[in-house]
């Protein structure tokens, strides 16, 4: 009677009938080897997909701060960037105002005195990469540097200045004002 209250436990029997000794089975382990195989696997992939994201939110900061700084390197730049040719320009100004401030000069006094400012502006116009664009009449125009008010007959050939109206100035190989001038439209005659 004890046989029958007994449970059977239907992979044991089919263990036997296939000629396997149940009790040569271990514990199960190695049923289950494959799914730890893939919660390893899985919890290595999570592993990795965390250190991808953190490194992304690192790279997303390290941009942040890379525009950040460039913004405020240009605002400096533009607050601080005429600093240099500011500091050129004051002593100009105080030649200027010397000149006016002196009583009774005479004409040659008063001549060499603005001939001294306009050296120094020269020079804080050098220092600066601030060049005069000053082309001669018979040289050829160039639309980059110069600007064509009219065109005139005159002794020099078709798109020659012919006469320059006002200076032009660049600023470190940029135009700031390109020169005014006339344009030869070829022979007067």
């Amino acid at each position: 009677m004890s046989d029958k209250n007994q449970s059977v436990d239907p992979q044991e029997l089919n263990q036997a009938e296939a000629g396997q000794d149940p009790a040569a089975q271990t514990d199960g382990a190695e049923t289950f080897a494959p799914e730890e195989d893939l919660v390893a696997k899985l919890d290595e992939l999570q592993a990795q997909v965390a250190q991808y994201h953190d490194e992304l939110l690192r790279a997303r900061a390290e941009v942040e701060n890379v525009r950040r700084r460039s913004q405020d390197d240009v605002a400096k730049a533009r607050k601080f960037g005429t600093e240099s040719f500011a500091e050129s320009l004051i002593p100009v100004r105080d030649s200027l105002e010397a000149a006016l401030a002196a009583p009774e000069q005479t004409l040659d006094s008063w001549r060499e005195g603005v001939e001294v400012t306009l050296r120094q502006l020269t020079n804080a116009f050098e220092r600066n990469l601030l060049k005069e664009v000053a082309p001669e009449p018979g040289e050829k125009f160039d639309p980059n540097m110069h600007q064509a008010i009219s065109a005139v007959p005159s002794e020099f050939a078709e798109g020659m200045v012919a006469q320059r109206l006002q200076k032009g100035y660049t600023i470190a190989e940029r135009v700031l004002r390109p020169a005014l001038v006339m344009v030869s439209s070829g022979s007067a005659s």
